[in-house]
């Protein structure tokens, strides 16, 4: 099989084993996946990405597609297939009324806030600045701005995307607009996203990050006040409690090491005095064994938890569910199992929804069903292989085990594995499945970008 014909294409380059950059090339954020494309498509336009789908579908090639390499599940590379790597294609540009943004396919939030935040505006991201936009938004997109603007795909106007047949076409309201809805939740499952444009909102020169982290030995009382906070804030507020462990770092007191605690990280975004004594209560519901509080641009924001997760570094295996509730059953439960975690690197969330969140129809977009009101994510973190098995059973027990207060659905961006065959149907509900179904048939029918949380054509 000969590739020269795709090498003398691509305005970018194109990567084989043994290439000097295709080690670095392949790998991405989770430690655990170690995987060999039989070539890496590193795209710098369109025209380059056309042309590595016709070859991938020629040469019956397997396609996964790259842009941050932060989905934990590892999409964005197989073995012995072709990876589309879009990171080269990372620009953004805002529109002279700052209204609008438009991205590239490969562009992180980092490359997002770094154009966006310096006319005091935003789109709502994540929560790591290296995560790609696509995957994010494509899946979703719960980030510190949703009580105020919603999540990702709710602010994605439009989209040119690259089809299973290598025809670029537009997603909008008005031009596709059943794949727009698609896009809006439904995964990589349509085609390659090569430019999104986003709507834009104000953000204040400073917010308030509000953190105290508690012990986590009082994390019972301490869930307990955090719930019925929750349940009366306004709409900016957007927050999520965190179990964790401090580490052996200087960057805390030495008396920390070691200690684990629960955190109760909230953003406010709103004037920032307003926003301090709003939060002020989160802070003295007990003793805070630290308390990282403090006022701070929305960009550096968006960067914090960026060194808690580095590339490649740590094996991770991450798994989530909607709760329906969060009485005082659940949260005895959920403090119970998180004691008996393996693993000091571990982090578990509850995450809060309503404001804008909640606001969107069901059918409005391929995420489905709002009415969840939080959210447990289970993001297991270790360094050594021998430990997979403890860490990653761990998981799925406690997520299993958590299924009688569930609403049956998952959050994609944290799937596990895939281990499950229902895991994607069950995820998008009986009513949102089949319409995506319908819309996978139309653009990708032979289920040729299937290396996703994957939607079968029908």
């Amino acid at each position: 099989m000969t590739h020269e014909a795709l090498r003398r294409t691509l305005r970018g380059e194109l990567l084989e084993p043994g290439s000097a950059a295709y080690d670095a090339a392949r790998v991405v954020w989770n430690g655990m996946i170690d995987r060999r494309p039989a070539l890496i498509a590193r795209c710098r336009n369109a025209g380059d990405v056309i042309a590595s789908v016709n070859h991938a579908r020629t040469y019956e090639l397997g396609i996964a597609v790259r842009s941050g390499g932060h989905n934990v599940a590892g999409y964005a590379v197989s073995d012995g297939g072709l990876m589309i790597d879009m990171s080269l294609m990372n620009a953004v540009r805002v529109t002279p009324r700052l209204d609008r943004a438009y991205v590239e396919g490969g562009a992180t939030w980092s490359d997002v806030d770094a154009a966006t935040t310096p006319f005091g505006r935003a789109t709502p991201g994540g929560l790591i600045s290296t995560t790609g936009v696509a995957g994010l938004t494509l899946s979703g997109g719960i980030g510190w701005l949703r009580g105020t603007h919603g999540l990702s795909c709710d602010n994605l106007i439009a989209a040119d995307l690259v089809t299973a047949s290598g025809d670029l076409i537009h997603a909008s309201e008005t031009e596709n607009p059943d794949l727009l809805w698609a896009l809006k939740g439904g995964g990589g499952n349509f085609g390659i996203v090569v430019n999104f444009e986003f709507r834009l909102h104000p953000i204040a020169d400073e917010i308030m990050f509000c953190v105290p982290a508690y012990p986590e030995e009082h994390a019972r009382e301490i869930l307990l006040q955090w719930r019925d906070y929750m349940a009366m804030a306004p709409d900016e507020v957007s927050g999520l409690a965190e179990f964790s462990t401090i580490p052996t770092d200087p960057d805390y007191p030495e008396e920390t090491w070691g200690r684990r605690v629960l955190a109760l990280a909230t953003v406010y975004n709103g004037p920032v005095e307003e926003g301090e004594r709003v939060t002020q209560p989160l802070r003295s519901l007990g003793e805070p064994l630290l308390d990282f509080s403090g006022r701070m641009p929305y960009r550096v924001l968006q960067s914090i938890y960026d060194g808690l997760f580095p590339k490649g570094r740590d094996r991770c295996y991450w798994k989530s569910t909607y709760l329906s509730g969060l009485d005082d059953a659940v949260i005895g439960e959920i403090t119970r199992r998180l004691a008996q975690r393996p693993s000091e690197m571990t982090f578990a969330s509850i995450w809060k929804f309503g404001g804008a969140v909640q606001r969107v129809a069901a059918d409005t977009t391929a995420f489905g069903d709002r009415s969840m009101p939080f959210m447990l994510s289970l993001d297991a973190i270790w360094s050594k292989p021998t430990d997979d098995d403890a860490n990653i059973g761990w998981v799925r027990d406690f997520w299993c085990d958590m299924q009688p207060y569930s609403t049956g659905r998952l959050y994609l961006n944290f799937p596990g594995l895939g281990e499950d065959d229902n895991l994607v149907r069950d995820a998008f509900g009986a009513e949102t499945y089949p319409r995506l179904q319908e819309v996978k048939s139309i653009y990708d029918p032979d289920n040729l970008f299937r290396m996703n949380q994957n939607i079968l054509p029908q």
